[in-house]
């Protein structure tokens, strides 16, 4: 067991948490289980006997403090503690909350040297438990929700940069067609499929209403892709407060929230990442109020040349697009959990404020897209 020290806890993450050092303790660890999200625990213990090798109960079970989206609990038993994660109850988007596809892609990548929590089992039967769900080892190791790295002495900060940059290249290395996963989503045209999809779900949701920056880059996206395409594995939410680390070193152990991931270009993902450089602390991890390099930390500049070099690339070009594009996908995405706080369906405490920094996300989004629209588009690096 990983003793408790400063920047040291022994957890396994929810999802989407608010990432400053301030809210960290509102959103690290667990709870009991808020009213309405209990779960059958006969039902579960059955399962958790038949599907997890070695399970020895009896079984309490926790909610993770985190997570919006998909509800996530710790499941403590004499075998030891497990994690679970499921659909949240009501009415669902289509394509929604797929936990079915988070636990197929972990899988499949467990049986590489890709750092990722092994998957105990699925379960597809609404019926055991309301929706579906899977159930995960818990991780041990640290969980950074601060972007700066502020709890790593000054002169190890850049080298924790330097394994996140590594995990996400060398994700976008793996071959997908050797790992069984050339269905797990459709092949080119990423951007046009995003942009596609976050559209219409930004106009379906008409529960949280709409948004002129919004609307203008509906609009201007489309005819701003860049000409080139590729495909890879791409994880969709890659911070640095969906990893865990190695307790001591910096090394990553596992890579979490993987609802959002499919094929698609793997320089839509790095620039997702990239973009913590602009994020304000306050929405998600970031480093949009602080200069990098009085911290210790790379610039963004020298984050997107080590990532070149770890992927053989000379440059990115169309840089602003990127951005443009990354936080107009976070903000759709921050407009979905507006609509389910509406309807009452928000499974996080924390939903409201991220209702709250909605308008920030359109705002960069905008920045960056009126970058692109006067020529001042750059090329990194």
């Amino acid at each position: 067991m990983v003793a408790r020290q400063k920047g040291q806890t022994r957890l396994e993450k929810g999802e989407r948490p608010m990432s400053n050092a301030a809210d960290s303790a509102a959103n690290a660890g667990v709870m009991p289980v808020r009213e309405g999200y209990d779960l059958d625990v006969e039902a579960l213990e059955s399962w958790m006997a038949k599907n997890v090798e070695g399970y020895q109960g009896p079984l309490k079970l926790f909610q993770f403090k985190g997570g919006q989206s998909n509800p996530t609990y710790k499941l403590s038993a004499a075998s030891g503690e497990y994690v679970l994660r499921r659909q949240p109850s009501g009415k669902l988007a289509k394509g929604a909350h797929a936990v079915d596809r988070e636990a197929r892609i972990m899988a499949a990548l467990g049986t590489t040297d890709f750092p990722v929590a092994r998957v105990f089992g699925l379960c597809t039967d609404e019926t055991m438990l309301g929706s579906i769900f899977f159930v995960m080892e818990m991780v041990d190791g640290r969980i950074f929700w601060d972007a700066t790295f502020s709890e790593v002495p000054a002169e190890e900060r850049a080298a924790y940069f330097s394994e996140m940059n590594r995990v996400l290249a060398r994700l976008h290395g793996l071959d997908y067609r050797a790992l069984g996963l050339e269905d797990f989503g459709p092949q080119g045209s990423y951007f046009e499929r995003q942009i596609s999809r976050w559209t219409k779900s930004y106009l379906a949701d008409e529960d949280a209403g709409r948004d002129p920056g919004m609307d203008r880059l509906i609009e201007w996206l489309p005819g701003a892709i860049p000409a080139s395409d590729e495909t890879s594995i791409v994880h969709g939410d890659f911070r640095c407060d969906n990893l865990i680390f190695h307790p001591t070193e910096p090394r990553v152990l596992a890579v979490l929230d993987w609802e959002l991931s499919t094929l698609g270009h793997p320089l839509a993902d790095f620039t997702y990442h990239a973009i913590m450089y602009r994020m304000p602390p306050e929405i998600v991890a970031g480093l949009g109020d602080v200069d990098p390099a009085s911290l210790s930390l790379p610039t963004e500049a020298d984050y997107v040349a080590e990532y070149c070099a770890n992927t053989g690339r000379s440059g990115i070009p169309d840089f602003d697009f990127y951005i443009a594009f990354n936080f107009f996908r976070l903000a759709a995405i921050f407009h979905g959990i507006k609509g389910r706080v509406a309807r009452g369906q928000a499974a996080s405490a924390n939903a409201e404020s991220r209702v709250a920094s909605y308008p920030c996300l359109v705002a960069l989004a905008v920045e960056a897209m009126e970058s692109c629209q006067a020529g001042k588009s750059r090329t990194l690096w």
